[in-house]
């Protein structure tokens, strides 16, 4: 048989239109194969918020087959909540993980990524207090003698005090601006740590240490006056208004990071990244509350792309030399690792420190003397 053009012609379409068909037939059969995305709800504190809206996070959650909604709140809201619709909780703490493990039987709990306290302050206040002997600086690492800072605080002494100050001459309170104790995790590590050295270096473990502790641990807060509830507000009052509002604040130290690393022009020469001596660790603790929850933890700590992008979050993970090249690479004074941490006290012990303190607070307490401020 004879075959003209126009055949031919419709022997091409329709073979094109079967390898079409099935192309489209194998498409749907792997889509339909591909793992499916499971929709999970969670809290988390307020630090990592963006992180969790990272466009690049989202996208490597997906990958792992989850799709995450989250609320903020304070990792002692988080605890106090009722979690029971809930597939996980992330506070930024161990004792309100710890707290929410407990209460949660057949939860699991994963540490994806961690950071050290720190004080983000400037080069004339690490001068003052360096002249005064508060401030040690090794190689570039700068820390800060917590015993020796809560010295001056007991004494209520004032920046315009400290002997040869032209640089920083005002008749505020020398204080380390920190988050509501009441409401944020940061601040309940200030509050572990400050425990640890009024205690004689020891961890706070019962009632009557604490109440022996609270007259000297009260001002450290309570002087301090308004406070804010996430720890993104002091850090940006930092950032934006500079040493007259913020001569020293407790942060994280990824928040520093973070935005070194991004050169975007926030982070200026005069700042300095100091440690207050002994530090604490705030380790990111997630509780998974159901099954799908438990995976979603694991993928958090053990995926490799998941600890990259924590990593360039300012967060340390078990990656321990992809921290290193990281702060290395952006030319950042980071101490690859850290010898005086200290643990913070039980949950118990810790609300009630922070019961005490919401007392005093809320005019209920034993009023906390304030010592006369030091002759000028």
């Amino acid at each position: 048989m004879k075959t003209t053009p126009g055949r031919l012609a419709a022997l091409g379409l329709a073979i094109l239109l079967v390898v079409g068909v099935g192309v489209g037939i194998i498409s749907s059969a792997g889509q339909a194969l591909a793992p499916s995305t499971v929709a999970l709800t969670g809290y988390i504190g307020s630090e990592k918020d963006a992180f969790f809206k990272d466009p690049r996070v989202v996208a490597a959650l997906q990958r792992g087959g989850f799709a995450v909604s989250v609320t903020t709140a304070g990792s002692r809201q988080i605890a106090a909540t009722d979690l029971s619709k809930a597939d996980f909780a992330f506070p930024a703490g161990v004792p309100a993980a710890e707290k929410i493990r407990v209460d949660h039987p057949g939860s699991k709990a994963f540490v994806p990524f961690y950071t050290p306290m720190a004080i983000a302050t400037w080069k004339p206040i690490v001068d003052l207090l360096t002249a005064a002997g508060v401030v040690h600086t090794t190689g570039d690492v700068t820390t800060l003698d917590v015993a020796a800072y809560m010295d001056l605080v007991a004494k209520n002494t004032r920046w315009k005090d400290l002997p040869g100050n032209s640089a920083y001459p005002v008749n505020k309170s020398i204080l380390v601006t920190s988050t509501d104790v009441r409401k944020s995790n940061s601040a309940a590590m200030y509050l572990s740590l400050a425990s640890y050295v009024a205690n004689g270096a020891n961890i706070v473990q019962n009632d009557a240490e604490v109440a022996k502790l609270m007259d000297r641990l009260a001002p450290l807060f309570l002087r301090q006056g308004f406070v804010a509830s996430s720890s993104e507000e002091p850090f940006d009052d930092y950032l934006v208004q500079g040493i007259g509002k913020s001569p020293m604040v407790m942060i994280y130290e990824s928040q520093f990071i973070q935005r070194a690393a991004a050169a975007d022009g926030s982070i200026t020469p005069d700042m300095v990244l100091m440690y207050p001596d002994p530090t604490i660790f705030s380790k990111h603790t997630f509780v998974g509350l159901t099954p799908n929850g438990i995976k979603l933890g694991d993928f958090l700590t053990n995926d490799p792309e998941m600890r990259s992008l924590a990593t360039q979050y300012g967060f340390r993970t078990t990656d321990t030399p992809a921290f290193t090249k990281f702060v290395a690479d952006h030319k950042l004074a980071v101490p690859a690792s850290l010898i005086n941490v200290i643990d913070p006290p039980t949950y118990e012990t810790l609300e009630a420190m922070i019961t005490r303190l919401e007392a005093d607070y809320n005019g209920q307490g034993t009023p906390v003397a304030t010592p006369s401020p030091s002759p000028s």
